[in-house]
């Protein structure tokens, strides 16, 4: 008479684990797009930094929407502000 009780326990974890995962997985991007933000919203002219296609530059112009990095030589390029993926220091 009981013994069905027990499976649908199981069929509830079956279905929770998913959702869980889901879960966790959207507040983890959350928190790496939150840092990702704060780190670009504090950079200064001077440090340097990675683009998110690995071009190594350092800030010498900074306004709202843009950055403008020297990469070499005198060579200066103009990015979009979102495409610094991290300062230079973090690289490992």
């Amino acid at each position: 008479m009981f013994s069905g009780s027990g499976s649908g326990l199981g069929y509830l974890l079956i279905l929770a684990l998913p959702f869980l995962l889901l879960v966790f997985m959207m507040f983890t991007q959350r928190r790496r797009a939150q840092q990702i933000q704060a780190m670009q919203a504090s950079l200064a002219v001077g440090e340097e930094v990675v683009t998110t296609s690995g071009l190594y530059g350092t800030i010498v112009a900074l306004d709202d929407s843009s950055v403008t990095l020297d990469a070499g030589n005198g060579v200066q390029l103009r990015w979009d502000r979102r495409a610094i993926g991290m300062r230079a220091s973090e690289v490992a």
